[in-house]
């Protein structure tokens, strides 16, 4: 149960006929029709089997960003709760690019930075805004966050995004600009807890004149989906803005239309599938 600091207002329960052998939908995406090819959550018997799972879909988390070209030197940092051990979170190891992180160099730490299990040291700005949410918010499973091109740009700005689209409509009344620490390196503990309470109560945030981070409650899937969908809606936006024309927006009723059906939790895990999928098949490396 959360308390009323941590409640998150984007996500709304549907209201959706079963399929046809009278299993619960809670996407208009889930097919009425049973039988055919479609992702399924995964029920796990163990924490093993669930730590295995979240270890192999972060891996393809990281390599996704490579993919999409979020690589900037050693910034960037994914994050995904340990099962088990909830105080505890992997994350990708420091001075490894994006495409190179596999299962095998992984590590594990806690909320202070400390190293329990891997051989790589830890990125310091990582567990610093990272490490923040995660203690402040028990509920966070996962949070992405790296400097991209058109995400630190919009950042600058300082100002929303504008529901110019469906894609930008996923982030309605969902993110956030937050201008504390603005564009200082996050290494000092009192700079991560001064963002921590905005980014937790949001699906995505636009920190000032830095770049953009997400988180998810529900999984590393959907934090990683929702920040390659967050860039390119700063992209979108700017690439408008460079019109000189201005933009017709969606209405509230629309945008709120499309968040519920296409811009939740469960829509950001499904999206990556296909993601996780492709780079499962092409990069058996990841399981190295």
């Amino acid at each position: 149960m959360l308390d009323d600091e941590h409640v998150r207002h984007d996500e709304v329960a549907l209201d959706l006929p079963p399929d046809d052998r009278g299993r619960k939908r809670t996407s208009i995406y889930q097919p009425e029709q049973s039988g055919l090819i479609f992702p399924e959550m995964p029920e796990f018997n163990n924490h093993a089997e669930e730590r295995e799972y979240r270890k192999k879909h972060l891996v393809a988390a990281c390599r996704a960003f490579a993919m999409h070209g979020f690589d900037y030197g050693f910034a960037g940092h994914l994050t995904i709760r340990d099962p088990e051990r909830p105080e505890l979170y992997w994350t990708n190891p420091m001075c490894v690019h994006f495409s190179q992180v596999s299962m095998s160099n992984l590590i594990l730490a806690d909320h202070k930075g400390r190293v329990v299990e891997g051989r790589y040291a830890i990125n310091r700005a990582g567990f610093v805004l990272h490490g923040a949410v995660h203690e402040e918010y028990p509920e966070v499973m996962a949070m992405c966050h790296a400097h991209t091109m058109y995400g630190t740009a919009w950042c600058a700005t300082g100002r929303p995004l504008d529901m110019i689209s469906q894609d930008a409509a996923a982030f309605y009344k969902s993110h956030a600009v937050i201008g504390a620490s603005a564009g200082a390196v996050a290494v000092e503990a009192k700079s991560g807890l001064s963002v921590a309470q905005q980014i937790g109560l949001n699906r995505g945030v636009l920190h000032q004149n830095h770049g953009l981070l997400t988180c998810s409650r529900h999984s590393i899937d959907d934090a990683a989906f929702w920040f390659i969908a967050l860039e390119r809606a700063c992209q979108q936006q700017i690439l408008v803005e460079s019109t000189g024309i201005k933009p017709q927006t969606l209405s509230e009723k629309t945008a709120q239309y499309s968040r519920e059906h296409v811009g939740s939790d469960y829509i950001g895990w499904l999206h990556f599938q296909t993601v996780y999928d492709h780079i499962a098949a092409t990069q058996p490396d990841m399981f190295d």
